[in-house]
């Protein structure tokens, strides 16, 4: 059998991302399901603000997440995932759009402050996105909880619970925000109204975002179980946004949806909760670092996706075109992450596998200029294998290379050491996207 590769994700440097290259498994992974079988449908569970450590499939001894460890255990679990930016907002909109924040222009979560938010819109309005695309086939989509992009209805999805009025508090969910935290109504009845038509779901709950406040029976449970009072109640709402999860899924079983239903899991963004205040570590959420941009990847497809666990690194850009892939609907050129599905049948059949580097950047907070990203870039990263290169923009800063399999806290600055592996991971970044560009 053909070894499984790639072309890289980077634009430009060698070819599209878009397509699969080399394994004849890995092309056929995709299409097992009969060209005459009904498209799948596509539910989305997005955390928000959650280390990617803090789950019982990825080892934390004092964290349960029960449903989500059932769901990884029926799929693909990528360990080391990442996002292209450690900020809610540029990242929701990488994975909807399936490009880099600085190619859909959405670099940060609030605009200059003289500029109306809504004049952000246009850059969603333009990019591909997941729901137009496959509502052109068919397909009614729903959005619930975290949505920066105004009414739901700007990123293509038929259906939702964000209006987006920013007279009315819209900014960054609103009403979609009560899913979740407040029941699960809304989702079931879409579930309810949609029908035979296939369907795509965003649950993306304000979940365990702050502020951290669990339901008593789960405070309880996690104040013995450390000392902090801040921790226990991060931890708790973890447990919470499990639960909720688990809701999701037994909705899809009792309808007998689950069969035909592709759902992935992914954080937006890294947290690690300070002991002696509510506030989160340096090195998470905003960073540069593994505890702001890794994320474990779950992809459940019963039938096409051979359960699986992966330590190649990939990216939260590859969910798009996967998502469109297994749909059957044309990936856009511009969309270059790979398959998902594929690899994982790849590696599960122990096909050799050669991964392309994984590319991304911190940016500001509030956008310096809402159309040329360059202004507000901090950092660029890569990984590539066990290598973490970290490129500052200031020019006051140094790079900072880390193995990330041997040091996964990045304690272990390596850069002086190893000069030439710098020199080779920075062509790679800049062969991706350099500021000027």
């Amino acid at each position: 059998m053909a070894s499984f590769c790639y072309a890289w994700r980077a634009v430009g440097y060698l070819a599209n991302v878009g397509a699969l290259l080399c394994a004849a498994f890995g092309l056929a992974a995709s299409a097992a399901r009969a060209d005459d079988a009904p498209p799948p449908n596509v539910v989305m569970i997005i955390s928000d603000d959650q280390c990617w450590n803090d789950f019982g499939f990825m080892g934390h001894t004092a964290v349960e997440t029960p449903h989500l460890d059932r769901l990884a255990a029926q799929g693909a679990v990528f360990r080391r995932g990442y996002v292209p930016s450690s900020l809610c907002r540029p990242s929701l909109a990488s994975m909807v759009t399936g490009l880099y924040p600085h190619e859909h222009l959405i670099t940060g979560n609030d605009p200059p402050k003289e500029l109306d938010r809504n004049v952000m819109l246009k850059h969603i309005r333009a990019a591909p996105s997941l729901p137009r695309l496959l509502g052109a086939h068919g397909y009614r989509s729903f959005q619930s909880g975290k949505w920066w992009e105004g009414n739901y209805r700007e990123g293509g999805f038929s259906d939702g619970m964000t209006h987006g009025d920013t007279s009315r508090g819209g900014r960054h969910g609103d009403e979609g925000l009560t899913i979740g935290r407040e029941g699960m109504k809304p989702v079931v009845d879409f579930l309810d109204e949609v029908g035979e038509r296939p369907f795509l779901l965003w649950y993306a709950p304000f979940l365990p975002h702050q502020p951290h406040n669990p339901p008593a029976r789960l405070a309880e449970k996690y104040a013995s179980k450390t000392d902090s009072p801040h921790v226990a109640r991060y931890w708790a709402m973890c447990e919470w946004f499990d639960e909720t999860c688990g809701e999701l899924l037994d909705q899809l079983d009792v309808r007998g949806l689950s069969e035909n239903t592709i759902v992935v899991f992914v954080v937006d963004n890294g947290w690690i909760q300070q002991p002696d205040h509510a506030g989160y570590a340096p090195r998470s959420k905003r960073s540069p670092y593994d505890g702001g941009l890794r994320t474990p990847i779950l992809v459940r497809w019963p039938g096409v996706v051979e359960p699986v666990v992966s330590d190649t690194p990939v990216s939260s850009i590859d969910l798009a075109p996967t998502i469109l892939k297994a749909c059957r609907v044309e990936v856009p050129p511009a969309m270059t992450g790979i398959d998902l599905v594929a690899l994982a049948n790849a590696e599960a059949h122990g096909e050799p596998v050669v991964a392309p580097p994984v590319f991304g950047s911190t940016l500001a907070h509030d956008i310096v200029d809402i159309d040329r990203p360059a202004a507000s870039v901090e950092y660029r990263y890569t990984v590539d294998g066990p290598w973490k290169l970290i490129v500052p923009a200031r020019g006051d800063e140094s790079p900072e290379l880390y193995n990330v399999v041997n040091d996964p806290w990045e304690q272990h600055n390596l850069a002086a050491e190893e000069p030439e592996r710098v020199d080779q991971l920075r062509a790679l970044i800049d062969a991706w996207w350099t500021p000027a560009k």
